[in-house]
């Protein structure tokens, strides 16, 4: 087995308009030295919103951006707000992970500067919201779902949709650009089914362009 593709001749599913699902693509065994790798220069924290409210997952970056949360709004930064330091270089695997995904789903030379790495534990959530820091839309976002299930909800062009739930367990990746590269979406936790390994934590790896 291909220790970046743990599954590479699956079929590209369209679950949304211009939202792409590849089940089973890569592996924990492959990503999770990594991700420990960069919480050792950059550990999980948890970051507040401009409104002061704390968020309910921790997180941390990868590459030559992060992104972070700030009493001004939210931006990406070439530095750790919190050590000062740049953040860890993006590891290669993710990079051709997230590069290869897209050219699959028609999404060609994408060239990712930002992974923001979340971390969930069981009933912890993302409420409904856009990923639109970013200053190139016409590039995808590209998501990695390692360790215990969760629910990725698509809300398409307002929050105030019914969402379409889709259930994302270890080693699926979403892509998602064009007419829903803005689509708002979120993620719930509170069904999740425990990871052999893992249990009741997940790790969620965004590749975009800053």
């Amino acid at each position: 087995m291909n220790d970046l593709f743990a599954n590479d001749t699956d079929e590209v599913l369209e679950i949304y308009k211009d939202v792409y699902l590849l089940r089973k693509f890569t592996t924990l065994d492959a990503c999770l030295p990594h991700i420990k790798a960069v919480v050792q220069q950059a550990p999980f924290r948890y970051m507040r919103t401009p409104g002061g409210k704390r968020l309910h997952i921790s997180v941390t970056n990868c590459g030559s951006f992060g992104w972070i949360s700030e009493p001004s709004g939210y931006r990406y930064a070439q530095h750790d707000p919190t050590s000062g330091k740049k953040w860890p270089a993006m590891p290669n695997l993710f990079k051709k992970l997230s590069q290869q995904v897209a050219e699959r789903c028609n999404f060609h030379a994408f060239k990712p500067n930002a992974c923001l790495i979340n971390h969930y534990q069981k009933n912890q959530e993302l409420t409904s919201h856009q990923d639109k820091n970013e200053s190139d839309f016409s590039q995808p976002i590209v998501s990695v779902s390692l360790g215990m299930s969760a629910r990725f909800q698509i809300y398409g062009n307002s929050r105030h949709n019914k969402p379409r739930e889709i259930e994302l367990y270890d080693g699926d990746v979403m892509v998602w650009g064009r007419s829903a590269r803005l689509m708002y979406h979120g993620v719930k936790t509170n069904k999740s089914v425990p990871h052999s390994d893992l249990g009741l934590h997940r790790f969620n790896l965004t590749m975009r362009c800053a």
